[in-house]
């Protein structure tokens, strides 16, 4: 492409896991210094770095805006402060679900709060940014056991995955499981038939419109992009879906602070992200992404590694 390269047909900011929360810094149970106070500084920089950018579509936020050692009473007045944040933003912003959010809110209070499309209580859509591609955002914690009413079908669904998969009296241990089965615990989530349906119909819409497709959700779909206890209870079936199509490029998700990347057998790209939470005061984690014809560049800021899909 050499010094007269393309302009991208688009481009678009990205941040995960912000976990914001008024209360001194901690660490995660690995032991993880996490700064609470600190990461609505990195997405106070993240915004005002988007907006000189000048040229961003809009603006995707991977999940977890608020933690959940939140004080409850401070709930939703912290979830309202981060939102408002993301607002000064010139432009869109998407936002999707994350365990921590529904540690803080139930999903009645939280969707409005993002401006989630969902219908009846779902947090999963799609959108077209321009004509050549489709954005899908996932709802990871559809089969969850946080977040839905308790006598909800689709939390009694998710106690029983949880009963028959993972021994530990405490649901949020891997403890004991091996591999890809130290996924089956209560911070994550997994997706509903309806939304496997749903997936497979715009991507299927997407194939025959010649569309390529970026697929986004909190929780990751690929072993190969993050710990195997931070993954999708049923990755297996939503890839199963996506590799049914040649139209998706790449998978970004959260969750996973470390951040990861891998490409699986069927040439997907799987994009964990850095967390802003984990950055100590001073340093940053949040990129933006152009989208060009034939692939997608990640141009990361500080701890969020530069990635070429």
């Amino acid at each position: 492409m050499g010094s007269a390269a393309r302009q991208p047909l688009f481009s678009f900011g990205v941040i995960a896991d912000v976990q914001y929360a008024d209360i001194p810094d901690g660490r995660s149970f690995l032991g993880v210094p996490r700064y609470y106070r600190n990461s609505i500084l990195v997405l106070q920089k993240a915004v005002e770095t988007w907006n000189n950018h000048g040229n961003l579509k809009f603006v995707i936020n991977m999940g977890d805006i608020v933690d959940g050692f939140c004080p409850k009473d401070q709930s939703l007045s912290a979830t309202k402060k981060l939102v408002n944040e993301f607002e000064k933003f010139n432009g869109p912003v998407y936002h999707m679900i994350g365990n921590h959010c529904l540690y803080n809110l139930p999903r009645e209070e939280l969707l409005p709060l993002l401006n989630i499309p969902g219908r009846d209580g779902n947090a999963y859509y799609e959108f077209s940014p321009t004509p050549e591609y489709r954005v899908v955002v996932l709802d990871g914690y559809d089969i969850s056991a946080v977040g839905w009413p308790q006598d909800h079908p689709k939390t009694i669904a998710a106690l029983k995955i949880l009963e028959e998969k993972n021994p530990n009296a405490e649901k949020n241990s891997p403890e004991g499981l091996v591999d890809v089965e130290r996924r089956f615990v209560k911070y994550n989530g997994g997706v509903g038939e309806e939304q496997l349906v749903w997936l497979d119909s715009v991507l299927q819409d997407a194939t025959e419109s010649k569309q390529r497709v970026i697929v986004c959700g909190h929780v990751p779909m690929s072993p190969g992009a993050a710990s195997k206890a931070a993954l999708l209870w049923n990755f297996d079936e939503v890839m199963s879906v996506i590799h049914k199509y040649d139209c998706v490029r790449v998978c970004l998700s959260g969750h996973d602070h470390k951040g990861g990347y891998f490409v699986d057998a069927h040439g997907v790209h799987h994009r964990s992200l850095e967390a802003a939470l984990e950055c100590p005061p001073g340093t940053y984690s949040f990129g933006y992404i152009d989208v060009y014809e034939n692939k997608l560049s990640l141009v990361g800021v500080d701890r969020m590694q530069s990635t070429d899909f």
